[in-house]
């Protein structure tokens, strides 16, 4: 089963890597940070060699979103996400695990996972049991 992994956080330090920018991590020794920073790419190699990894993306920052709602069909295009939520997504990878468990595990060793979300969702595959 394929889950996507989405990684929310702060968009007042945006960059990536996220977690990196954070008011944590910018407490942290620089040993920290370089360790945190070897754990993702551990995880990432970890992920990918097992096959599990299927892509991943960060996103550009907020600041450069639209929004498009239809309204009474007419599409209005504003500037941002607006959401309600200090919170924005980040990135995001899909990984392909044979449990909603091991994809939780996964989405738990993300650093982001340690000051904001990962947030674990099943993807459809359309399939009828799907709908």
């Amino acid at each position: 089963m394929k889950y996507l992994l989405m990684i929310w956080s702060n968009p007042q330090t945006w960059g990536h890597p996220i977690f990196l920018r954070t008011t944590e991590a910018a407490a942290m020794t620089d040993d920290e940070r370089a360790g945190m920073l070897r754990d993702f790419e551990e995880l990432l190699a970890e992920i990918s060699e097992s096959g599990e990894l299927v892509t991943g993306q960060a996103l550009a920052d907020p600041i450069t979103a639209r929004s498009v709602r239809v309204r009474d069909g007419e599409s209005v295009v504003t500037d941002g996400p607006f959401v309600e939520s200090k919170e924005q997504l980040a990135g995001y990878f899909v990984v392909d695990c044979a449990s909603p468990h091991r994809a939780e595990e996964i989405a738990g060793r993300f650093p982001d996972a340690r000051f904001a979300v990962v947030e674990v969702r099943p993807l459809m595959d359309g399939s009828e049991q799907d709908l």
